[in-house]
């Protein structure tokens, strides 16, 4: 299972890309509003979640995904659930997906020492200890970092390969004319 977290003002491209793209491979992914099931993003859209964070269900986790945004960012990084999540896949090398702002969770939690990471634009001092790259995307390991919203397909295609390989992103990219 694929738990992608929402919390008020999330980005929504870098929500919806991920979630939709995962879903387009077959990839079974239930959203998770950590600030209500009904989360609106910085950019006043409304989503409504698959689940609340009392229902994840920590031992069929294969993946995280972490959208940033403002203060989307800021409010999944003080939910439980969430650190929770992360300390579950690192702890079992699952993998775990961060895009704009949010890398700086995992850079806060020393995730990302001596680990290729990138980050939107001004978060690069809140990747502790990472090997910071100006790239679109990083994969280091089971962590993936992303630049931002104008990554979020990259991202996504990054995703569908750490979980599903090469191919099945590859099949992806030419299904939505990439």
């Amino acid at each position: 299972m694929v738990y992608l977290f929402l919390a008020e003002g999330f980005e929504e491209v870098e929500a919806l890309t991920p979630l939709d793209y995962l879903r387009r491979a077959g990839v079974e992914v239930c959203s998770v509003g950590v600030t209500g099931q009904i989360v609106t993003g910085s950019h006043g859209i409304m989503v409504h979640t698959d689940i609340t964070p009392d229902q994840v269900n920590f031992d069929q986790i294969e993946m995280i995904v972490l959208p940033g945004g403002m203060p989307g960012t800021l409010n999944l990084e003080k939910n439980q659930i969430v650190q929770q999540a992360i300390d579950v896949c690192t702890a079992n090398h699952h993998i775990i997906g961060a895009i704009c702002a949010a890398p700086s969770i995992l850079g806060h939690k020393g995730l990302l020492q001596g680990k290729k990471a990138t980050c939107f634009p001004g978060f690069e001092p809140d990747l502790i200890g990472a090997n910071y790259q100006n790239q679109p995307v990083c994969v280091d390991g089971t962590i993936i970092t992303s630049r931002g919203a104008g990554a979020a397909q990259q991202f996504s295609f990054a995703l569908v390969e750490q979980l599903l390989g090469k191919e099945k992103a590859e099949i992806l990219a030419q299904q939505v004319q990439w």
